[in-house]
């Protein structure tokens, strides 16, 4: 089998799963995910809702799910995503992370919050594969989660997909705008993204270098005005880039007035 990592906006709370319309394209989408990579042995999600002091990983045996999400409709704090979690291979993770001197440690008690149970109920919908969690550190340190991406990415070529979930766009105070100001400044941002993904005549080291100072790609700000959406990202990067994967981008849409973007690198 072959590596697989993702980069996949989320959505907002759980409503990929509610048939709300301005989701029906995202949810078509990670529904579709599913039928087209090659069937993980395991699956490991950068959720951009787990921030702690230093690395965590889930490593319960059976994870509870964490509706962290407020207002919506009752049946949406009844949703179920039984799947299992794997304490070994969770184990293993922060054992490679800590050798590879990046603090790590295991939380058995951490279940799966919405970023990681939303997009997986759509994309793998019986629940039958383990799921672990790994978390952001509270500051954001984004050189870090690159390198913590490099630490683990050895892990996707044991069938192990990687999958980092977040949104490329994650201004809240503007989302749903029909404002086209606001889409094209959203635009701005996601073309300089995915050229900074994507394109040929960057290596590997020119790309890790436009990551790290994506503050001053055009809009960068506005799009995030705070960045735990998007550094999921930078694990994912970190991880195919220790792999040698090409990237390619699987979703381009207008979501919610704004332009978003899914990666794929296998």
């Amino acid at each position: 089998m072959n590596s697989q990592i993702l980069y996949i906006p989320h959505g907002g709370g759980p409503m990929p799963l509610l048939d709300e319309p301005n989701h029906r394209r995202l949810a078509d989408f990670l529904s579709s995910i599913g039928e087209k990579l090659a069937r993980p042995k395991a699956i490991l999600v950068i959720s951009a809702h787990w921030e702690t002091d230093i690395i965590n990983l889930s490593s319960g045996t059976d994870p509870e799910l964490i509706y962290d999400y407020y207002g919506f409709p009752p049946k949406s704090y009844q949703i179920e995503y039984p799947a299992k979690g794997s304490p070994e291979l969770a184990n293993r993770i922060v054992d490679k992370l800590n050798r590879d001197g990046v603090a790590a440690k295991c939380d058995p008690q951490r279940g799966l919050d919405h970023g990681v149970f939303v997009p997986l109920k759509l994309m793998f919908p019986d629940a039958d594969i383990p799921v672990i969690a790994l978390s952001l550190t509270n500051d954001l340190n984004q050189q870090l989660l690159i390198e913590v991406g490099k630490s683990i990415g050895e892990f996707s070529r044991e069938e192990v997909l990687i999958v980092g979930s977040g949104l490329s766009f994650h201004n809240l105070q503007v989302l749903m705008s029909d404002d086209p100001v606001i889409f094209e400044k959203s635009k701005k941002f996601d073309n300089w993204l995915n050229h900074s993904i994507l394109a040929s005549e960057f290596t590997w080291q020119e790309k890790e270098a436009r990551l790290l100072s994506w503050k001053d790609a055009p809009e960068a700000c506005f799009s995030h005005p705070r960045e735990e959406h998007l550094l999921p990202l930078h694990v994912c990067f970190g991880a195919a880039q220790s792999s040698g994967l090409m990237a390619t981008n699987i979703f381009n849409e207008k979501f919610l007035g704004t332009q978003v973007s899914a990666f794929l690198w296998q």
